[in-house]
C-alpha cells in the first residue's frame, strides 16, 4: 500500500521540527492540532523513534497529539480532559508554561482571564 506524500504540508515540516527540537532537549512538551489522518502518519513516526505520546479527540476529525517527556505527559492526562477553551485559567497557565510559551504572557493571560471569570460568577 503507497502511503500519501506528506512533505509538501507546512504541517509536516513543523512537526519534524518540533521532534528535533524535543531530542536536543530545547522542549519537553510539544502540542500540534491536526486532522486525524496526519495524526496516524505523525504517532507511526514518534512510535519508530521511541517518543511519548498522548492523542486526544478535538472534533469529528481534528485531534490534539502531545509528545514528550513522560512526567510532563502524566500533567497533561491529569487536568487536560475538556476541550482546551474550557481549562480553567489556572490549568490554562500550566499547560502554555509547559509548553514554553512566553511566560510574561502566559501571566497577562492568566490575569485575564482570571478577571473574565470573576467578572462571570458576579453576574
Amino acid at each position: 500500500m503507497n502511503r500519501p506524500d506528506y512533505s509538501d504540508f507546512s504541517e509536516m515540516r513543523v512537526f519534524m521540527h518540533h521532534i528535533y527540537e524535543f531530542k536536543k532537549g530545547v522542549r519537553s512538551l510539544i502540542l500540534c492540532t491536526m486532522c486525524r489522518t496526519c495524526a496516524d502518519f505523525m504517532i507511526q513516526r514518534l512510535e519508530r523513534q521511541h517518543i511519548e505520546y498522548l492523542c486526544q479527540p478535538v472534533s469529528g476529525n481534528k485531534v490534539n497529539l502531545y509528545f514528550g517527556k513522560r512526567a510532563c505527559l502524566d500533567a497533561v492526562r491529569s487536568f487536560v480532559d475538556k476541550p482546551l477553551n474550557l481549562l480553567t485559567p489556572e490549568e490554562d497557565f500550566m499547560l502554555g508554561a509547559m509548553l514554553g510559551y512566553d511566560i510574561g504572557l502566559q501571566c497577562e493571560r492568566f490575569c485575564q482571564r482570571k478577571m473574565k471569570s470573576a467578572a462571570l460568577r458576579a453576574v
